[in-house]
């Protein structure tokens, strides 16, 4: 979910301004630029960006400052990793709000909803699963791209949904009552969506995805 910036005092936004620049520092300090430089890595790594633009563009304001469209992070992350993914997810979100008149307001407050937070947490439980569940190829595409896409998309919105309230422009009792309820309705796609993608990629394009290999998911199980 994305949010309009106009909704917030101008020292919150050049807080959070602060915050995003410090990781966006780090995720290029941390980025593996080299593995762009493998044949045909870049061209993935800007048709991934392109995706990006284009998907979040299929958007709709289901309430006044609050805008809805699927995110598809969970797959930019498990294909390049977290640092990547930021900054591709960054890129995206900024051409996004330069077409749509949003600003540098919408972009220092969505950039968290739509892009740090997601990203963050599907590496986190990236893992987590790894650590917790056998390395098998369905326990890949259901758990890391079906159900994680899943539970990203919900803290996308319960943050996107509490900033709202901490902006003073809704009361939690207004949002329970209009976006909350249809949250699984809305989030379900992300899930699917995400989920169709990476089991396209890892069986035809194995590749493109970082965070796969034959080795561990399909040799011998």
């Amino acid at each position: 979910m994305e949010l309009d910036g106009e909704l917030f005092p101008a020292i919150f936004l050049w807080l959070s301004g602060g915050l995003y620049l410090l990781a966006l520092s780090y995720a290029v300090y941390l980025a593996p630029w080299w593995r762009l430089r493998q044949p045909g890595q870049l061209h993935v790594f800007l048709g991934a960006v392109v995706s990006l633009i284009v998907l979040w563009h299929l958007r709709g304001e289901i309430q006044p400052g609050l805008y809805f469209h699927l995110l598809g992070v969970t797959t930019i992350t498990l294909m390049f990793g977290w640092s990547l993914a930021l900054v591709a997810a960054s890129l995206a979100l900024l051409a996004t709000c330069l077409n749509t008149g949003h600003g540098w307001e919408g972009f220092i407050i969505s950039v968290y909803t739509v892009a740090i937070l997601p990203i963050t947490l599907t590496q986190v439980l990236l893992v987590l699963i790894r650590s917790w569940l056998p390395k098998h190829f369905f326990i890949y595409v259901l758990v890391n791209g079906f159900l994680t896409a899943w539970v990203v998309a919900y803290a996308g919105g319960y943050a996107a949904v509490n900033l709202l309230v901490m902006s003073g422009a809704y009361t939690m009792a207004q949002l329970n009552a209009t976006i909350i309820p249809f949250f699984p309705l809305m989030f379900f796609p992300e899930a699917i969506l995400n989920g169709w993608i990476i089991t396209i990629l890892v069986l035809f394009c194995p590749g493109w995805v970082h965070s796969f290999s034959d080795e561990q998911y399909l040799n011998g199980k």
